[in-house]
């Protein structure tokens, strides 16, 4: 099964990205407004209802789409956390995250998710003149966790833009990575490790960004000026999933210059290999 993650930016010409790859099954997005119509065969939100994300002036939301006949998809329904009850999917942000279980002949039953680190900001605001994504991200991973049901046995695959920084901080602060690493300890507390994408499945940022620490393997998702391959320093998009399924997944980042596309974010590769395919 392949899947692909991909932060679109809110543009519906993007969506005829995602039909270039017929070797895609699945697409988990952010920052999605809907398709145009008839273009995919599903998505989560389904037509006709908001695609926002609460908060602020955000019309665009985290999304799954379904590409191929290969799979079918069980819609996990998200229900704000006040509203929801005993069995229901809280969602502490509604907006900021996608999820439905799929079903693969190989493999069974997997649960997918597509999340989003919404902006946040200090208030009263600007208040420090800085803006956060981590705070969301923390309220996504107290959501994820009712997706985990067993200490291990669960298959669970968790992709997305999260605006945050792996290994470090803005421009070296030691303040914002040491922020910034409590989200990949507690996602992997969960039982949902980091899987990449790292080098050398993406190329790294060159020239070497002054904040990057020597030895990181981490690949650039983000151009702050999207036509421009330089500005690309930063990696803002990861991919979690759960220990069973670690030695068969391949998190690639398509952030060479042919391959970007049309959003300031590179698209992610999610490749699942063939439990017959490990054992050989």
């Amino acid at each position: 099964m392949r899947i692909g993650s991909w932060n679109i930016a809110h543009i519906e010409a993007h969506w005829r990205e995602l039909i270039t790859d017929p070797r895609i099954d699945l697409a988990l997005l952010q920052e999605a407004v809907p398709p145009p119509k008839g273009l995919v065969r599903e998505t989560i939100p389904p037509p006709g209802v908001p695609w926002i994300t609460a908060g602020a002036d955000r019309r665009f939301c985290a999304s799954i789409a379904r590409l191929s006949d290969r799979i079918t998809i069980r819609p996990i329904r998200t229900t704000p956390l006040p509203e929801a009850r005993q069995d229901d999917f809280g969602v502490s942000l509604p907006g900021s995250i996608a999820a439905c279980e799929v079903d693969d002949e190989d493999e069974g039953t997997i649960v997918v998710a597509s999340v989003y680190g919404a902006w946040g900001w200090p208030i009263p605001w600007r208040r420090g003149g800085w803006i956060f994504a981590d705070a969301t991200v923390h309220r996504l991973i107290s959501d994820l966790s009712v997706l985990v049901a067993t200490q291990q046995g669960h298959k669970i695959i968790v992709a997305g833009d999260l605006n945050i920084l792996y290994g470090h901080g803005e421009d070296g602060s030691d303040y914002w990575k040491a922020r910034y690493e409590t989200v990949f300890s507690r996602m992997e507390a969960i039982g949902l490790p980091f899987v990449g994408p790292q080098h050398p499945r993406g190329e790294q940022a060159t020239p070497w960004p002054l904040e990057l620490p020597a030895g990181s393997k981490n690949v650039p998702t983000f151009r702050t000026r999207k036509s421009d391959p330089t500005s690309a320093t930063r990696q803002l998009d990861f991919v979690f999933a759960s220990r069973d399924l670690v030695p068969r997944i391949q998190a690639r980042a398509l952030n060479k210059p042919p391959e970007w596309g049309p959003s300031d974010h590179c698209r992610i590769q999610i490749d699942l290999a063939e439990r017959t395919q490990i054992a050989q």
